[in-house]
């Protein structure tokens, strides 16, 4: 291999090296959206977020609803509510952050068409870091049946 060639490939390695820790800080895990049935207008997005360094999901978007809104639910006293975070979900470093039935997760309102089984619903999540700098992050998640992962039906109301 020729001088040129050796130096032209060095460089693009340690540019790659110094490229693709930014863009793999933060990781989805088993992303899916719950199935709807006919005139439903909401539904959740679930899946697994880890970062690697601080950082916060502030918004997600999607082509398939209206609005969309990063949800709590928790507890209070003997009822369960749930509640739109505003500011986004924290995503402290190197722990996995759950988004699940019965707790946080992606609400999806004014849906534009029914969630059938077997669909795929592309997301943009939007991850904010301590710098205030905004990552996107393209997911395609699966559409699974209305049972998957659930412990009881779950009504939304605004």
């Amino acid at each position: 291999m020729n001088r040129t060639i050796r130096v032209a490939a060095l460089s693009a390695f340690v540019s790659a090296a110094f490229v693709l820790p930014a863009q793999a800080q933060v990781t989805v895990k088993d992303p899916w959206v719950r199935a709807t049935v006919s005139q439903q207008m909401a539904t959740g997005a679930f899946m697994q977020i880890t970062s690697a360094q601080d950082a916060r999901l502030v918004e997600v978007k999607s082509p398939v609803a209206g609005i969309i809104e990063i949800h709590e639910m928790a507890m209070d006293k003997d009822v369960m509510k749930m509640r739109a975070l505003p500011n986004g979900l924290d995503l402290p470093a190197g722990k996995t952050v759950e988004l699940k039935s019965g707790g946080y997760h992606v609400m999806l309102m004014d849906l534009k068409r029914q969630m059938k089984e077997g669909d795929s619903v592309p997301m943009t999540l939007v991850v904010e870091g301590k710098d205030k700098k905004r990552t996107t992050i393209e997911v395609k998640a699966p559409v699974k049946p209305l049972a998957t992962a659930s412990k009881a039906p779950v009504e939304h109301k605004h």
